[in-house]
């Protein structure tokens, strides 16, 4: 619980940070904060090396990739039939 209030105040100023940034400086954020996590999870899952390096690289892709799509305010949506359309973010 204690390491909960830490994270969570820095999660609160990376996301109010983030409406003050260009679109550059939201995907290295973005980037970073995706590589983080994916970092993490490898830890809490005690994954091993190649683990680890696949799961922070797919989490900075993914954490890029969204601060990209934040930026436009388009989301993906699935069709249900494997395609996939953009809308407005809601």
């Amino acid at each position: 619980m204690s390491k909960l209030i830490p994270a969570t105040i820095l999660a609160a100023v990376i996301a109010l940070a983030g409406c003050q940034m260009t679109q550059t400086e939201r995907s290295v954020v973005g980037g970073v904060a995706g590589a983080v996590g994916g970092l993490a999870v490898a830890n809490l899952f005690g994954a091993n090396t190649n683990w680890t390096i696949l799961t922070t690289v797919a989490g900075a892709a993914a954490g890029t990739l969204l601060a990209q799509n934040t930026a436009t305010g388009r989301c993906a949506y699935a069709r249900g039939d494997g395609t996939y359309y953009e809308a407005a973010c809601p």
